[in-house]
């Protein structure tokens, strides 16, 4: 995994052994992208806001993005990126890591990690959607019905949310959520094509280091006036882990996993995201479940495998 992360040019690995190397790195990029949930809510906790800790998580993690594009050209120094590829990457970093990452922090204000992460987990079905729209690929009746389960597991989980968060807005921090999963899922549609044109490594590293410099206009144009030096030691602490183990090495995981075992069984291996993020949920944050939390998440799971058999 190391080698082809970084660039090398080591001999290809056998099939099996790809197939299951790339399954864990689904597994493992699954749970570390479930620990980023509860940090947010861990910072929250501490003072930090939505564009803060955001503006925190890009800066800490741009390095190592860097370092690995500067790590990836220097292993193909007879290749180059054409520049069009490079721009349109970084316009989608817009996408699937700025937009979606802004509306994300600040839906988790409002709502719990446990429904923030089952609401994310649509994005399957809005992909699937999307993907008839614009690509014209036919909606089953598996997928349909699919769309319809992975809504009705957020609407029961949502349901159980209002009776255990009196007077919250939940409303508000599921359309946000939902606006993330939507941006993602568009980010997830353009973004094959540009993955195979500059390699999974590339493309990751480019799409994030663009997000970044969205991020940082955000900030210095509706920042806090306190700057980012006047928060708990622990904030920055947190901001670092969300950065590195939450944020760069899932990231490069998931693609990985994707270009080894293909898109489909990778989101059917992150159908346990959601029941990670429960268990984490409930045992750090000391957050609330009740038996609709559970089944909701089942549903939905339930749903999101559908998607995965659609073909």
């Amino acid at each position: 995994m190391g080698c082809k992360l970084l660039g090398d040019t080591a001999a290809p690995e056998p099939p099996q052994l790809s197939w299951h190397t790339g399954v864990g790195l689904a597994i493992a990029g699954t749970f570390l992208f479930a620990l980023k949930s509860i940090f947010i809510k861990l910072a929250f906790a501490e003072g930090a806001d939505p564009l803060s800790l955001l503006t925190l998580r890009m800066a800490f993690s741009l390095p190592f993005y860097a370092i690995v594009l500067a790590r990836v050209r220097s292993a193909t120094p007879g290749e180059t990126f054409r520049r069009g590829d490079l721009l349109k990457a970084a316009g989608l970093g817009f996408l699937g890591y700025y937009l979606a990452s802004f509306l994300d922090l600040s839906g988790l204000e409002h709502i719990s990690a446990q429904l923030e992460r089952l609401t994310l987990f649509t994005y399957p079905a809005i992909v699937a959607v999307l993907a008839s729209l614009f690509l014209r690929e036919r909606l089953t009746i598996n997928v349909v019905l699919a769309i319809a389960l992975c809504y009705a597991g957020v609407v029961l989980m949502y349901s159980s949310e209002l009776n255990l968060q009196s007077g919250s807005n939940t409303d508000l921090g599921v359309v946000l959520v939902l606006g993330s999963a939507v941006s993602y899922s568009v980010y997830v549609v353009l973004a094959k094509p540009l993955i195979q044109s500059l390699g999974s490594p590339a493309f990751t590293s480019v799409a994030m280091m663009g997000s970044t410099v969205f991020v940082a206009t955000h900030f210095l144009v509706f920042g806090s006036d306190q700057g980012l030096l006047a928060f708990p030691t622990s904030v920055y602490g947190y901001a670092l882990v969300l950065a590195f183990v939450c944020t760069v090495i899932p990231s490069f995981m998931i693609n990985e996993a994707i270009a080894r075992i293909g898109a489909t069984p990778t989101t059917v291996i992150g159908a346990v995201g959601p029941v990670f993020t429960m268990a984490l949920a409930i045992a750090i944050l000391g957050e609330a479940t009740s038996w609709r939390h559970i089944a909701g998440m089942l549903v939905a799971i339930f749903g999101v495998w559908l998607v995965s058999r659609k073909k």
